[in-house]
């Protein structure tokens, strides 16, 4: 008896290369493959499949992506399998991700071997993740998820963050808080660095991956100033 695959990516050569590789398994029977999450919904109301192999950013269909589509596919189909294959490797969107019931996340980087791995653990009941993302998932607001998902993110830093993805400035941080601007610019830092971020287009963008809200208009604001504001394409 075959396990029957969807494979979703918006790159049409990695599922290619990765329909290749799975198709030599003879466990493994790949049904359909998608190139956005449109198609990844018409599909599994088509066929059938019993796990789907999706990328988490791809963006381009109705029902968007990363942990919105993800959540969406949960909630729709609550007896799929889903594997990530990502080249996300961060525990907190992986926790995210846990949180909401994904069998495994995967690492594009890894071999495909891992791949054929997780596909028969995950079809067997178990979950499946890549070592570096394999952390134990959290619960909380905003502040909260900031503050303990990620290792030593002081409480402090993470209602920075928080105050700062909503749109305030440092100045309107620094006023709101109570704090000098060079405190909460130095607070600022130190949890961009704990995120593994270095500009405010990542930030943004860790933000929208984990579910966290952002503010529409700064969205696609890059500061190199921990202060003052310099608008630049992401």
């Amino acid at each position: 008896m075959k396990i029957n695959l969807i494979l979703a990516d918006d790159h049409p050569a990695l599922i290619a290369g990765v329909k290749y590789e799975l198709l030599r398994i003879h466990t493994l029977h790949v049904v359909g493959t998608a190139n956005n999450s449109t198609e990844i919904v018409d599909l599994l109301s088509r066929v059938p499949c019993d796990i789907l192999i999706t990328d988490f950013a791809m963006p381009g269909g109705d029902y968007g992506d990363g942990i919105s589509m993800l959540s969406f596919l949960r909630r729709r189909h609550p007896d799929l399998k889903i594997i990530v294959f990502t080249t996300i490797d961060n525990f907190a969107i992986a926790a995210e991700m846990r949180k909401i019931g994904i069998d495994s996340v995967l690492n594009k980087s890894k071999d495909i071997g891992y791949m054929i791995t997780a596909i028969h653990a995950v079809h067997a009941g178990a979950t499946y993740y890549s070592p570096t993302l394999n952390q134990a998932h959290v619960e909380g607001g905003p502040t909260q998820v900031l503050s303990t998902r990620v290792p030593h993110l002081s409480s402090r830093e993470a209602e920075v963050v928080r105050l700062y993805l909503s749109g305030m400035t440092i100045n309107e941080i620094s006023a709101q808080l109570n704090r000098t601007k060079q405190t909460v610019s130095a607070q600022k830092r130190n949890a961009m660095r704990k995120l593994g971020v270095s500009r405010d287009a990542e930030l943004f963008r860790f933000a929208h991956e984990i579910g966290l809200s952002v503010s529409a208009d700064r969205s696609d604001v890059v500061v190199d100033d921990p202060v003052h504001r310099s608008p630049m394409a992401m």
